[in-house]
């Protein structure tokens, strides 16, 4: 606790992010981000180059956003690049709307946000816009965490060229090389590429990615009429290191790894590693942004999308049956062989398209904004076994499976100014198909099924201005629907439904800034994770009957001098499923109100910057999260220590005549604190996913102009 009364002390960078990005971006910003500031709802607009490039130098971006208001960052590897993910209130991954430039980023089916397959997105955007609770109708399924969207850069006016490299811990290293062509073609005109190389072994053994991306986007310009076209996307290959690990290897090994161990005959010791017990997925995004300024009143947006992801994760299979994977036994030497080891792929083959388009209408006291949504998905499940022993049995297709997903959306909002009140009302009708075919039967591999739901999603609130700030309350009533996964486990499950209620104050006073906000989301059938994990490292949900969210999130700015500034924000909550029903041999036994899983009661992050000179900087962040259950059981066994994480941060500009170069250091948990943020229930015992103790990059970046 002592690092908690510090942290309510000092700082986090990132509510100074949302001021100094809504000031020095007016200018640059989408017609959606102008329309977002009214809103009553709690939201945070982060300038990435100003807010984040510090400590940019290659890890993922849920990581680089892990001292934002009420999130938890996790990595699978333990240091930051691969598989990572976030947590906002408590709410995991599936339930946070990720929109790139407003376009889902949210798998259709599992609904899961894979940032691996998006290595270094974040230094291709200009703005990241946080929305935590239900938010405002949009592109996507609703959120019923936060919603985050990534908004690329344009490219820039003058011709330039550009050099972002960094080196490590682990072996750790990034190379990235960017180059803008300026206007040209009378100013109308203008290009940008970038493409970027990621290694590293990773904290856990044997934990390694490799991961490539690429950005182009093209941006005309002329009198009213803007145009972007984008394309951007990534391949990786990440050794698995979603299997985590017991307590007592924890205290003793944390780094060990059993993913891809074969074993001898007993099954007692391991005698080697399947070097190639990988994941492989690559995936490309392409978008056509259109914004047609109509006249002084209107102003219209629209998106056109399309992804294509295709890739597969590969396992050895040891002492697995034939019949498994529907093939024959063979028979060998008059012998019938049952049995073999067998290299396993299981494949993803995707396709995702679709368009979203808004009006904006403007006048002196009312603002209004219409939008229709159109999606569509088609994934393709298949998986192949090859025999280790046996040649013969190659690329053997043994399940297929298609899944297809529609949505149709449409959506109204206003905002009436009355004297120093502003009212705000947005509706939201979304209707959804999902229907699934087997091609081909496998084990537990998929099954028959046609879902729909149609969804009326209504919300209001209400700003009070006073001076130097605001006043606001929204209501939001939300629903979401379930993911592959969770019907797959039981067809019977239920949609999520959300009462989220917000009340804040946003006020200055003189050098301080102050935000307070808070909330109370009350659930009926929320999908929580009961702590337990498929065969891929996917957490499993289940319905929790009723439940809720409550707590108070406060932030606070001090600039003491030109060259101190002090932040911080913190999050204390309450998070608790009424009267949870657990299923056990003898039925359901209910096990009274519990806490929810994986949500701390408190999160607080901070940060101290000191700028002796405009081209030297110096930064303290420190993070100190609650303990967590892993499942919702109240089981104390099963919870996760809290931990208090301290980050230290150097970057040095020189300016030449016609080259900027950029020195950046960010040494990570400094105390060297040996901690676990993430993990998983198996058999009644915990499993963690251990995290890197010190570990630090080096980054080094030049730019010519």
């Amino acid at each position: 606790m002592k690092g908690f009364i510090f942290l309510g002390l000092i700082a986090s960078p990132f509510y100074y992010a949302q001021n100094t990005a809504q000031d020095s971006l007016k200018t640059k910003d989408i017609e959606s981000v102008n329309f977002l500031k009214r809103l009553p709802v709690t939201k945070e607009i982060i300038n990435v180059e100003k807010d984040l490039g510090y400590k940019n130098l290659g890890q993922d971006l849920p990581i680089l956003l892990k001292n934002q208001m009420s999130v938890i960052s996790t990595s699978d590897a333990g240091n930051g690049v691969g598989y990572t993910g976030f947590r906002i209130r408590g709410v995991g991954g599936t339930a946070i709307n990720v929109m790139l430039n407003g376009v889902p980023y949210n798998d259709s089916e599992s609904q899961g946000t894979f940032f691996v397959n998006v290595p270094d997105l974040t230094s291709s955007a200009s703005q990241i816009v946080i929305q935590r609770g239900v938010g405002t109708s949009s592109n996507g399924v609703s959120a019923f965490g936060a919603s985050v969207n990534v908004i690329s850069k344009d490219p820039e006016e003058k011709f330039h060229v550009k050099s972002d490299n960094a080196y490590g811990s682990f072996n750790t290293y990034k190379y990235a090389a960017e180059i803008g062509s300026g206007k040209f073609w009378k100013d109308r005109l203008s290009l940008m590429g970038r493409f970027t190389q990621i290694h590293s072994n990773g904290y856990i053994d044997r934990a390694f990615s490799d991961l490539k991306s690429y950005s182009f986007s093209a941006l005309f310009e002329e009198n009213k009429t803007k145009i972007r076209l984008m394309a951007f996307g990534g391949k990786e290959k990440t050794y698995q290191a979603w299997n985590a690990i017991d307590r007592k290897t924890w205290e003793e090994n944390p780094k060990f790894n059993n993913s891809g161990a074969i074993y001898d005959a007993n099954w007692e010791k391991i005698v080697n590693f399947y070097d190639n017990e990988t994941d492989n997925y690559g995936q490309n995004h392409y978008q056509l942004l259109w914004e047609q300024n109509l006249n002084n009143h209107w102003n219209l947006e629209t998106t056109f999308h399309y992804t294509k992801g295709k890739g597969y994760y590969e396992n050895y299979k040891q002492d697995a049956k034939f019949s498994k994977y529907n093939l024959h036994n063979l028979i060998v030497e008059n012998q019938s062989i049952k049995r073999t080891d067998f290299i396993r792929k299981k494949w993803l083959d995707n396709d995702f398209l679709g368009g979203v388009s808004t009006l904006y209408g403007k006048f002196e006291n009312l603002d209004l904004n219409f939008g229709v949504v159109a999606n569509d998905y088609f994934g393709k499940h298949f998986g192949n076994v090859s025999g280790v022993y046996f040649p013969e049995i190659f690329e053997h297709e043994y399940y297929r499976n298609n899944g297809t997903k529609t949505e149709l959306a449409g959506f109204a909002k206003a905002i009436i100014k009355v004297n120093r009140f502003e009212f705000y009302g947005d509706l939201q009708l979304r209707n959804i198909n999902y229907d699934t075919e087997i091609i081909q039967q496998g084990d537990d591999e998929g099954v028959e099924l046609n879902k729909s739901w149609l969804f009326f999603n209504p919300k209001a609130g209400v700003n009070y201005r006073i001076n130097s700030g605001k006043v606001f309350f929204s209501y939001a009533h939300a629903h979401r629907e379930p993911n592959r996964d969770d019907i797959f486990a039981n067809p019977e499950i239920q949609p999520e439904k959300l009462h989220d209620f917000e009340a804040g104050l946003e006020k200055s006073f003189g050098p301080i800034s102050l935000t307070t906000n808070l909330y109370y989301m009350n659930y009926e059938n929320q999908l929580v994770l009961n702590g337990q994990i498929n065969d891929i490292g996917e957490f499993i949900r289940v319905n929790s009957g009723k439940s809720y969210r409550m707590g108070v999130e406060v932030g606070a700015l001090a600039k003491i001098s030109d060259q101190w500034n002090i932040s911080a924000n913190f999050t204390l909550s309450k998070n608790e499923n009424k009267d949870f029903k657990t299923e056990t041999e003898k039925g359901f036994e209910s096990l009274g109100n519990t806490p929810i899983s994986f949500s701390p009661n408190v999160i607080s992050n901070v940060l101290l910057s000191y700028a002796p000179t405009t081209n030297f900087t110096l930064g303290i962040q420190n993070q100190y999260v609650g303990s967590q259950y892993l499942d919702n059981s109240n089981n104390g066994n099963l919870k996760l220590n809290d931990y208090f994480l301290t980050d230290f941060n150097v970057k040095y500009t020189l300016n030449l005549k016609r080259t900027e170069i950029n020195l950046k250091l960010l040494v990570n948990n400094i105390l060297n604190k040996k901690y676990v943020n993430n993990g998983f229930v198996y058999d009644q015992n915990p499993f963690y996913f251990a995290q890197a103790g010190t570990n630090f990059m080096f980054g080094l970046s030049l730019k010519f102009k």
